[in-house]
Protein backbone atom coordinates (compact mmCIF):
# COMPACT_ATOMS: atom_id res chain seq x y z
CA UNK A 1 0.00 0.00 0.00
CA UNK A 2 1.37 3.86 -0.76
CA UNK A 3 2.60 5.55 2.20
CA UNK A 4 1.58 8.31 3.10
CA UNK A 5 2.54 11.77 5.10
CA UNK A 6 -0.18 11.99 8.42
CA UNK A 7 -0.51 15.01 10.49
CA UNK A 8 -2.41 15.02 14.08
CA UNK A 9 -2.94 18.05 15.71
CA UNK A 10 -3.00 18.06 19.17
CA UNK A 11 -2.65 20.30 22.55
CA UNK A 12 -0.30 22.48 22.69
CA UNK A 13 2.22 20.71 25.07
CA UNK A 14 0.76 17.24 24.95
CA UNK A 15 2.97 16.10 21.82
CA UNK A 16 5.22 13.38 23.74
CA UNK A 17 1.57 11.84 24.71
CA UNK A 18 0.59 11.59 21.42
CA UNK A 19 3.84 10.47 20.13
CA UNK A 20 3.74 7.37 22.10
CA UNK A 21 0.35 7.14 21.25
CA UNK A 22 1.16 6.69 17.50
CA UNK A 23 4.33 4.85 18.04
CA UNK A 24 1.91 2.17 19.96
CA UNK A 25 -0.86 1.96 17.16
CA UNK A 26 2.91 1.01 15.14
CA UNK A 27 3.48 4.03 12.79
CA UNK A 28 6.94 5.90 12.44
CA UNK A 29 7.04 9.60 13.54
CA UNK A 30 8.25 11.95 10.67
CA UNK A 31 8.34 15.26 12.92
CA UNK A 32 7.07 16.46 16.13
CA UNK A 33 6.44 20.19 16.46
CA UNK A 34 4.23 22.90 18.58
CA UNK A 35 0.60 21.34 18.54
CA UNK A 36 1.42 18.75 15.92
CA UNK A 37 2.72 15.41 15.20
CA UNK A 38 3.70 13.86 11.25
CA UNK A 39 3.94 10.35 11.03
CA UNK A 40 3.90 7.71 8.03
CA UNK A 41 1.15 5.54 7.40
CA UNK A 42 -1.23 4.03 4.15
CA UNK A 43 -4.96 4.69 3.89
CA UNK A 44 -5.64 1.67 6.64
CA UNK A 45 -3.67 3.53 9.06
CA UNK A 46 -6.26 6.81 8.38
CA UNK A 47 -8.70 4.48 10.05
CA UNK A 48 -6.74 2.87 12.85
CA UNK A 49 -5.71 6.75 13.84
CA UNK A 50 -8.91 8.07 13.71
CA UNK A 51 -10.66 4.72 15.76
CA UNK A 52 -7.56 4.43 18.12
CA UNK A 53 -6.57 8.10 18.80
CA UNK A 54 -6.82 9.51 22.21
CA UNK A 55 -5.11 12.93 22.10
CA UNK A 56 -5.38 13.77 18.61
CA UNK A 57 -8.19 16.42 17.17
CA UNK A 58 -7.78 15.30 13.92
CA UNK A 59 -5.77 13.14 11.66
CA UNK A 60 -5.00 15.31 7.79
CA UNK A 61 -3.78 13.75 5.08
CA UNK A 62 -1.00 15.74 4.23
CA UNK A 63 -1.31 17.00 0.52
CA UNK A 64 2.11 18.92 0.37
CA UNK A 65 4.61 21.77 2.05
CA UNK A 66 6.75 24.55 0.59
CA UNK A 67 7.52 27.88 1.59
CA UNK A 68 5.78 30.97 0.26
CA UNK A 69 6.32 34.55 1.24
CA UNK A 70 3.64 36.51 -1.39
CA UNK A 71 0.15 35.11 -2.59
CA UNK A 72 1.50 34.92 -5.97
CA UNK A 73 3.89 32.42 -4.54
CA UNK A 74 0.96 30.74 -2.49
CA UNK A 75 -1.15 30.31 -5.84
CA UNK A 76 1.62 29.06 -8.03
CA UNK A 77 2.94 26.43 -5.16
CA UNK A 78 -0.43 24.87 -4.45
CA UNK A 79 -1.18 24.65 -8.17
CA UNK A 80 1.63 22.61 -8.42
CA UNK A 81 0.37 20.06 -5.99
CA UNK A 82 -0.92 16.97 -7.36
CA UNK A 83 -4.19 17.78 -6.24
CA UNK A 84 -6.60 15.42 -8.86
CA UNK A 85 -4.58 11.96 -6.49
CA UNK A 86 -6.99 13.43 -3.80
CA UNK A 87 -9.98 14.95 -5.37
CA UNK A 88 -12.12 13.15 -7.86
CA UNK A 89 -13.95 15.51 -10.83
CA UNK A 90 -17.08 15.49 -9.29
CA UNK A 91 -15.55 16.29 -5.33
CA UNK A 92 -16.54 19.05 -2.77
CA UNK A 93 -13.50 20.68 -2.03
CA UNK A 94 -12.77 23.92 0.45
CA UNK A 95 -10.53 25.47 2.49
CA UNK A 96 -12.05 25.07 6.04
CA UNK A 97 -9.06 26.54 8.30
CA UNK A 98 -6.16 28.81 7.49
CA UNK A 99 -3.84 29.55 10.33
CA UNK A 100 -1.01 31.75 10.35
CA UNK A 101 1.97 32.70 12.71
CA UNK A 102 4.66 34.77 12.00
CA UNK A 103 4.52 35.04 8.50
CA UNK A 104 4.04 37.63 5.95
CA UNK A 105 0.72 35.87 4.33
CA UNK A 106 -1.36 36.40 7.73
CA UNK A 107 -5.01 36.81 6.36
CA UNK A 108 -6.92 33.81 6.35
CA UNK A 109 -9.75 34.55 4.06
CA UNK A 110 -7.17 36.12 1.48
CA UNK A 111 -5.33 32.56 1.93
CA UNK A 112 -8.02 30.37 1.84
CA UNK A 113 -9.49 31.91 -1.25
CA UNK A 114 -6.48 32.11 -3.11
CA UNK A 115 -5.53 28.20 -2.55
CA UNK A 116 -9.06 27.64 -3.61
CA UNK A 117 -8.46 29.31 -6.92
CA UNK A 118 -5.24 27.39 -7.20
CA UNK A 119 -6.88 24.27 -7.04
CA UNK A 120 -9.70 24.83 -9.02
CA UNK A 121 -7.44 25.68 -11.76
CA UNK A 122 -5.44 22.84 -11.04
CA UNK A 123 -8.10 20.28 -11.59
CA UNK A 124 -9.82 22.47 -14.47
CA UNK A 125 -6.63 21.33 -16.42
CA UNK A 126 -6.40 17.51 -15.26
CA UNK A 127 -10.17 16.74 -15.92
CA UNK A 128 -10.80 18.88 -18.85
CA UNK A 129 -13.91 20.86 -17.21
CA UNK A 130 -14.83 24.49 -16.77
CA UNK A 131 -17.24 23.99 -14.31
CA UNK A 132 -17.06 21.63 -10.50
CA UNK A 133 -20.18 20.08 -10.00
CA UNK A 134 -19.42 19.42 -6.05
CA UNK A 135 -21.66 16.93 -5.90
CA UNK A 136 -19.75 14.01 -4.81
CA UNK A 137 -17.67 13.63 -1.15
CA UNK A 138 -16.25 16.23 0.50
CA UNK A 139 -12.51 16.74 0.68
CA UNK A 140 -12.42 19.62 3.34
CA UNK A 141 -8.76 21.60 3.63
CA UNK A 142 -6.52 22.73 6.25
CA UNK A 143 -3.48 24.97 5.92
CA UNK A 144 -1.07 25.59 8.49
CA UNK A 145 1.63 28.63 7.87
CA UNK A 146 4.27 29.22 10.51
CA UNK A 147 7.74 31.43 9.44
CA UNK A 148 7.04 31.60 5.89
CA UNK A 149 6.33 27.71 5.48
CA UNK A 150 3.30 26.17 4.43
CA UNK A 151 1.87 22.98 5.20
CA UNK A 152 -1.58 21.70 3.56
CA UNK A 153 -3.52 18.33 4.73
CA UNK A 154 -7.07 17.48 3.56
CA UNK A 155 -9.25 16.75 7.16
CA UNK A 156 -9.85 12.84 7.22
CA UNK A 157 -11.95 13.13 10.55
CA UNK A 158 -14.25 16.04 9.67
CA UNK A 159 -15.79 16.88 13.19
CA UNK A 160 -12.74 16.90 15.78
CA UNK A 161 -11.91 14.60 17.36
CA UNK A 162 -12.86 15.22 21.07
CA UNK A 163 -16.35 14.72 19.25
CA UNK A 164 -16.73 10.80 20.82
CA UNK A 165 -20.38 11.21 20.33
CA UNK A 166 -21.24 10.54 24.03
CA UNK A 167 -21.47 13.99 25.80
CA UNK A 168 -24.38 15.36 24.93
CA UNK A 169 -25.04 17.20 27.86
CA UNK A 170 -22.34 19.83 29.56
CA UNK A 171 -21.35 21.53 33.01
CA UNK A 172 -20.06 25.29 32.32
CA UNK A 173 -16.19 25.19 31.11
CA UNK A 174 -15.96 21.34 30.54
CA UNK A 175 -12.58 20.12 29.72
CA UNK A 176 -12.12 18.64 26.53
CA UNK A 177 -12.58 14.39 25.81
CA UNK A 178 -9.23 14.73 24.19
CA UNK A 179 -7.43 17.14 26.52
CA UNK A 180 -8.66 14.52 29.43
CA UNK A 181 -7.20 11.53 27.79
CA UNK A 182 -3.77 13.09 27.34
CA UNK A 183 -3.58 14.52 31.07
CA UNK A 184 -4.52 10.37 32.18
CA UNK A 185 -2.12 9.46 29.79
CA UNK A 186 0.47 11.80 31.56
CA UNK A 187 0.13 10.18 34.76
CA UNK A 188 1.11 6.72 35.59
CA UNK A 189 -3.07 5.38 36.56
CA UNK A 190 -3.92 2.11 35.70
CA UNK A 191 -7.51 0.86 35.63
CA UNK A 192 -6.25 -1.38 39.12
CA UNK A 193 -5.93 1.38 41.11
CA UNK A 194 -8.63 3.93 42.58
CA UNK A 195 -9.54 7.31 40.31
CA UNK A 196 -11.68 10.14 41.73
CA UNK A 197 -11.91 13.36 39.98
CA UNK A 198 -13.92 15.90 42.90
CA UNK A 199 -15.12 18.51 40.67
CA UNK A 200 -16.14 16.10 37.32
CA UNK A 201 -18.92 18.56 35.49
CA UNK A 202 -19.82 16.51 33.15
CA UNK A 203 -18.01 13.42 33.53
CA UNK A 204 -15.12 13.69 31.22
CA UNK A 205 -12.20 12.96 33.11
CA UNK A 206 -14.29 9.54 35.02
CA UNK A 207 -15.35 8.86 31.17
CA UNK A 208 -12.46 8.59 29.34
CA UNK A 209 -10.50 6.30 32.36
CA UNK A 210 -13.25 4.22 32.23
CA UNK A 211 -12.96 3.59 28.51
CA UNK A 212 -9.52 2.93 29.06
CA UNK A 213 -9.95 0.20 31.33
CA UNK A 214 -12.65 -0.90 28.96
CA UNK A 215 -10.19 -0.69 26.11
CA UNK A 216 -13.47 0.82 24.57
CA UNK A 217 -11.93 2.95 21.38
CA UNK A 218 -12.63 6.57 21.54
CA UNK A 219 -13.79 6.70 17.84
CA UNK A 220 -15.45 3.46 17.57
CA UNK A 221 -19.05 4.75 17.37
CA UNK A 222 -18.20 7.82 15.26
CA UNK A 223 -18.09 8.87 11.97
CA UNK A 224 -15.30 10.64 9.76
CA UNK A 225 -15.26 12.23 6.49
CA UNK A 226 -12.69 10.23 4.82
CA UNK A 227 -15.26 7.08 4.93
CA UNK A 228 -16.71 8.83 1.68
CA UNK A 229 -13.34 8.97 0.23
CA UNK A 230 -13.80 5.67 -1.91
CA UNK A 231 -11.19 6.51 -4.59
CA UNK A 232 -9.09 6.95 -1.61
CA UNK A 233 -9.53 4.13 1.23
CA UNK A 234 -11.14 0.67 0.77
CA UNK A 235 -14.77 0.85 2.53
CA UNK A 236 -13.14 -2.26 4.25
CA UNK A 237 -10.24 -0.44 5.86
CA UNK A 238 -13.07 1.17 7.98
CA UNK A 239 -15.20 -1.71 8.80
CA UNK A 240 -11.95 -3.62 9.46
CA UNK A 241 -10.51 -0.70 12.10
CA UNK A 242 -14.12 -0.81 13.84
CA UNK A 243 -13.84 -4.78 14.25
CA UNK A 244 -10.91 -4.41 15.71
CA UNK A 245 -12.27 -2.28 18.13
CA UNK A 246 -15.17 -4.26 18.94
CA UNK A 247 -12.87 -6.98 19.46
CA UNK A 248 -10.96 -5.43 21.70
CA UNK A 249 -13.96 -4.22 24.47
CA UNK A 250 -13.40 -5.65 27.95
CA UNK A 251 -16.18 -3.96 30.08
CA UNK A 252 -16.60 -6.54 32.38
CA UNK A 253 -13.84 -5.23 34.40
CA UNK A 254 -14.30 -4.11 37.55
CA UNK A 255 -12.94 -0.76 38.57
CA UNK A 256 -12.84 1.90 41.20
CA UNK A 257 -13.63 5.32 39.23
CA UNK A 258 -15.93 8.23 40.97
CA UNK A 259 -17.11 11.60 40.38
CA UNK A 260 -18.03 14.05 42.52
CA UNK A 261 -19.03 17.18 42.05
CA UNK A 262 -21.57 20.44 44.23
CA UNK A 263 -24.22 20.45 41.51
CA UNK A 264 -26.60 17.57 41.27
CA UNK A 265 -27.98 18.75 38.14
CA UNK A 266 -24.56 18.55 36.62
CA UNK A 267 -24.18 14.64 38.06
CA UNK A 268 -27.13 13.89 36.43
CA UNK A 269 -25.41 14.94 33.85
CA UNK A 270 -22.53 13.22 33.98
CA UNK A 271 -24.11 9.33 34.59
CA UNK A 272 -26.47 10.38 31.43
CA UNK A 273 -23.26 10.81 29.61
CA UNK A 274 -21.48 7.36 30.97
CA UNK A 275 -24.36 5.88 29.73
CA UNK A 276 -23.92 7.03 26.59
CA UNK A 277 -20.54 5.88 26.10
CA UNK A 278 -21.28 2.25 27.59
CA UNK A 279 -19.16 3.12 30.74
CA UNK A 280 -22.43 4.07 33.47
CA UNK A 281 -21.96 0.59 35.27
CA UNK A 282 -17.80 1.77 35.93
CA UNK A 283 -18.12 4.62 37.43
CA UNK A 284 -19.95 5.73 40.90
CA UNK A 285 -20.97 9.70 40.69
CA UNK A 286 -21.94 11.36 43.70
CA UNK A 287 -23.21 14.86 44.87
CA UNK A 288 -20.09 15.85 46.95
CA UNK A 289 -18.40 18.91 47.73
CA UNK A 290 -14.33 19.12 47.85
CA UNK A 291 -14.13 19.51 51.45
CA UNK A 292 -15.97 15.69 52.43
CA UNK A 293 -13.24 14.20 49.84
CA UNK A 294 -11.99 11.00 51.78
CA UNK A 295 -11.12 7.50 50.79
CA UNK A 296 -10.17 4.72 52.94
CA UNK A 297 -7.71 3.10 50.87
CA UNK A 298 -4.72 4.20 49.89
CA UNK A 299 -2.33 4.88 46.88
CA UNK A 300 -5.13 6.87 44.92
CA UNK A 301 -5.32 8.96 41.63
CA UNK A 302 -6.57 12.48 41.76
CA UNK A 303 -7.14 14.14 38.15
CA UNK A 304 -9.48 17.34 38.14
CA UNK A 305 -10.48 20.22 36.38
CA UNK A 306 -11.66 22.84 39.19
CA UNK A 307 -12.85 25.87 39.15
CA UNK A 308 -10.91 28.70 37.09
CA UNK A 309 -12.01 31.76 38.06
CA UNK A 310 -12.72 32.96 34.63
CA UNK A 311 -15.13 35.38 35.89
CA UNK A 312 -13.84 37.85 37.49
CA UNK A 313 -17.01 38.14 40.47
CA UNK A 314 -15.67 34.31 40.76
CA UNK A 315 -12.11 35.15 41.26
CA UNK A 316 -12.44 36.13 45.17
CA UNK A 317 -13.76 32.65 45.81
CA UNK A 318 -10.31 31.00 44.65
CA UNK A 319 -8.27 31.37 47.65
CA UNK A 320 -11.21 29.44 49.87
CA UNK A 321 -11.56 26.69 47.29
CA UNK A 322 -8.62 25.93 47.18
CA UNK A 323 -7.46 25.59 50.66
CA UNK A 324 -10.36 23.15 50.59
CA UNK A 325 -8.42 21.18 47.62
CA UNK A 326 -5.26 21.53 50.06
CA UNK A 327 -7.23 20.24 52.71
CA UNK A 328 -8.18 17.09 51.52
CA UNK A 329 -5.49 16.37 49.70
CA UNK A 330 -4.00 16.10 52.76
CA UNK A 331 -6.47 13.62 54.23
CA UNK A 332 -4.99 11.51 51.45
CA UNK A 333 -1.16 11.69 52.12
CA UNK A 334 -0.62 8.29 50.22
CA UNK A 335 -2.13 9.50 47.28
CA UNK A 336 -1.40 11.33 43.77
CA UNK A 337 -3.15 14.27 42.69
CA UNK A 338 -2.89 15.98 39.02
CA UNK A 339 -4.86 19.53 38.49
CA UNK A 340 -5.12 21.25 35.36
CA UNK A 341 -6.01 25.25 36.13
CA UNK A 342 -5.16 28.52 34.70
CA UNK A 343 -4.99 29.89 38.58
CA UNK A 344 -1.13 30.52 39.36
CA UNK A 345 -1.73 30.55 42.72
CA UNK A 346 -3.26 27.48 42.96
CA UNK A 347 0.30 25.64 44.76
CA UNK A 348 0.33 28.90 47.48
CA UNK A 349 -3.43 27.64 48.71
CA UNK A 350 -3.06 24.71 48.26
CA UNK A 351 -0.21 24.25 51.27
CA UNK A 352 2.34 22.50 49.29
CA UNK A 353 4.67 22.55 45.91
CA UNK A 354 4.02 20.33 43.09
CA UNK A 355 6.38 17.34 42.03
CA UNK A 356 6.05 18.49 38.44
CA UNK A 357 3.98 21.25 36.71
CA UNK A 358 3.49 21.39 32.88
CA UNK A 359 2.52 24.14 30.93
CA UNK A 360 -0.52 23.81 28.81
CA UNK A 361 -2.95 25.65 26.48
CA UNK A 362 -6.54 24.77 27.06
CA UNK A 363 -8.07 26.73 23.95
CA UNK A 364 -6.64 29.88 24.13
CA UNK A 365 -6.10 29.81 28.14
CA UNK A 366 -2.67 29.20 29.74
CA UNK A 367 -3.09 26.14 32.21
CA UNK A 368 -0.57 24.77 34.54
CA UNK A 369 -1.01 21.12 35.16
CA UNK A 370 0.23 20.76 38.81
CA UNK A 371 1.72 17.01 39.97
CA UNK A 372 1.53 16.35 43.16
CA UNK A 373 2.96 12.43 43.34
CA UNK A 374 2.42 10.06 46.27
CA UNK A 375 4.58 7.04 47.03
CA UNK A 376 4.49 3.67 45.05
CA UNK A 377 2.06 1.21 46.24
CA UNK A 378 4.09 -1.74 47.19
CA UNK A 379 5.26 -4.70 45.05
CA UNK A 380 2.62 -7.45 44.66
CA UNK A 381 3.77 -10.99 45.67
CA UNK A 382 2.02 -12.81 43.13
Amino acid sequence: MEMMELIAPCHFGLEAVLKREITDLGYEISSVEDGRVTFYGDAQAICLANVFLRSAERILLKAGEFHAETFDELFEQTKALPWERYIPRDGKFWVTKAASIKSRLFSPSDIQSIMKKAIVERLKAKYGITWFEETGAQYPIRVFLRKDEVVIGLDTSGESLHKRGYRKLTAKAPISETLASALILLTPWKKDRILVDPFCGSGTFPIEAAMMAANIAPGMSRSFTAETWTNLIPKKYWYGAVEEAQDLVDDQIEVDIQGYDIDGEVIKAARENARLAGVDHLIHFQKRPVSELNHPKKYGFVITNPPYGERIEDKENLPGLYREIGAAFSRLDSWSEYIITSYDQAETYIGKKADKNRKIYNGMIKTYYYQFLGPRPPRRND
